[in-house]
């Protein structure tokens, strides 16, 4: 029997040869073994399973089961088998926890026999009842078992070394069956959102859902991916951004919206860039800039002391409480006088403390409120050397909506293919009537990636887009 562990180690997927193996024998071993089991009239992909409790429940509540020696039923991966003779000892994993297994041949008769045909990454069902070995590991005696899922290519024994991290985000499914972190990541992922979701629900906001597929790529400054609507004969876009469809919602009545949008910009690709995105926005009728910068705060300390129990966390090296107000900056004495984009990218990134950089020049904000004569009613959250949040008093005068989209209208005729299109409908949503509306727009990949310590997007996101491989 193969005596195979999984460690927890995980950087570079590297198919070890297990007992001498090569990956081509064990899956033949495998396969034979699991012709023998059918030979055995023995289900290797049953439809129908039990269990009445999970690993973490019954490692909660052990004293209670070995107390009343209650027959457990648990089921999940076998991620160790050690052991010969009489007695082997399996390792089971399921979403929750790990338990160690103990197979008796006096208790389980002929069915013992079996094992010899069970490997590690099996699924099967036990039954079973809960005991402390002399080892002191809290152990389940099975008193019976079955097969639920024949794995029929082996687990990699190691993960180590940093020199082919692309292979675990091909096969993320085995990243997260060897490497607990990266579970554990996502777990975190998830509760970011929810946290800022019900933050919002509790604030008043509604959720909401608006199209992916549109005809006018409109709402930020990016190429687009492009794509063709068969019923209907037309070339349409997928969003860049939530932005004027969640407007033309404050134009119809609702006064706090909200969406976490799945969003697709054309671009480069680099550890805190990646074209597909989730990207929330939400707009507040009847407030404004300023309004917003105080709600952003609150907002980031709740969410902080959420998720991690405190309102500090480490972040690019350094610990950062959130609980301490906000600095604020203007954009032009944050770039030195320099009122462009690359400016402001390049000053960005020597940023860690949470920042409010405001007041942006007007020929980079086409969508923002006027303040003065160059510069609009906006500022932009930075984080770790990045910009997590940008928002700003929303333009809400047609007339000079319709003056800045002809004037992006210019710079596409130019040769700028991230300049904003005309939007005729959009225009014909202000001259309705829009009331004085502030919007916000973070991206959330970003923030988790700086919260949780990744290195790279890619690292947060369950299936980052690969290039091909050769033999694909």
């Amino acid at each position: 029997m193969e005596t195979i562990s999984v460690t927890d180690q995980c950087n570079n997927y590297i198919i070890m040869n297990q007992l001498g193996k090569t990956e081509e024998e064990l899956i033949k071993s495998r396969k034979g073994k699991r012709a023998k089991l059918e030979a055995l009239n023995v289900e290797t992909y049953p439809a129908k399973s039990e269990r009445n409790y999970i690993v973490k429940k019954v490692l909660a509540s052990e004293k209670e089961f070995i107390a009343g020696a209650e027959v457990l039923k648990l089921a999940g991966r076998i991620t160790a088998m050690r052991g010969h003779g009489a007695i082997i000892f399996a390792d089971l994993q399921d979403e929750s926890g790990k338990l160690q297994l103990l197979f008796k041949s006096d208790k389980l008769a002929e069915d013992f026999k079996l094992l010899d045909l069970l490997d590690v990454g099996d699924f099967i069902q036990v039954a079973g009842k809960l005991f402390i070995t002399k080892a002191g590991e809290t152990t389940l005696e099975v008193l019976s078992f079955k097969l639920l899922t024949k794995s029929l290519r082996p687990l990699p024994e190691k993960w180590h070394g940093l020199t082919d991290t692309e292979t675990r985000y091909r096969q993320r499914y085995v990243d997260l069956i060897v490497n607990p972190r990266v579970k554990e990541l996502f777990y975190k992922r998830s509760k970011i959102i929810a946290t800022i979701r019900n933050f919002l629900v509790e604030n008043g906001f509604l959720e909401v859902d608006t199209p992916t597929l549109q005809p006018i790529a409109g709402g930020a400054v990016a190429k687009p991916f492009a794509t063709h609507y068969n019923a209907y004969d037309r070339e349409v876009f997928l969003r860049i951004a939530p932005e004027l469809y969640l407007k033309r919602l404050i134009v119809g009545g609702f006064e706090k919206v909200f969406e976490f949008a799945r969003c697709f910009r054309n671009e480069g690709v680099d550890a805190t860039h990646n074209p597909e995105f989730t990207n929330l926005e939400f707009y507040w009728a009847y407030t404004d800039y300023e309004k917003l910068m105080e709600f952003t705060e609150e907002l980031m300390k709740n969410l902080v002391k959420e998720v991690f129990g405190k309102t500090d966390v480490e972040i690019t090296g350094e610990m950062v409480d959130f609980s301490l107000k906000f600095p604020r900056i203007t954009f032009s004495d944050f770039t030195g006088g320099k009122n462009t984009d690359e400016a402001f990218k390049a000053a960005v990134k020597k940023i860690t403390r949470p920042t409010f950089v405001i007041d942006h020049p007007i020929e980079i904000s086409p969508l923002a409120k006027r303040k003065g004569e160059k510069t609009v009613e906006r500022f932009q959250l930075i984080l770790g050397g990045l910009e997590v949040v940008n928002a700003f008093s929303e333009l809400n005068d047609p007339v000079d909506q319709k003056l800045r989209f002809e004037d992006q209208g210019k710079k596409r005729d130019s040769g700028d293919e991230e300049a904003h299109e005309y939007d005729a409908d959009f225009v014909k949503a202000l001259e309705y009537g829009m009331p004085p509306t502030a919007g916000w727009g973070m991206g959330i990949d970003r923030l988790v990636m700086l919260l949780t310590g990744s290195k790279t997007l890619r690292e947060i996101l369950l299936f980052p887009y690969m290039r091909p491989e050769k033999n694909e």
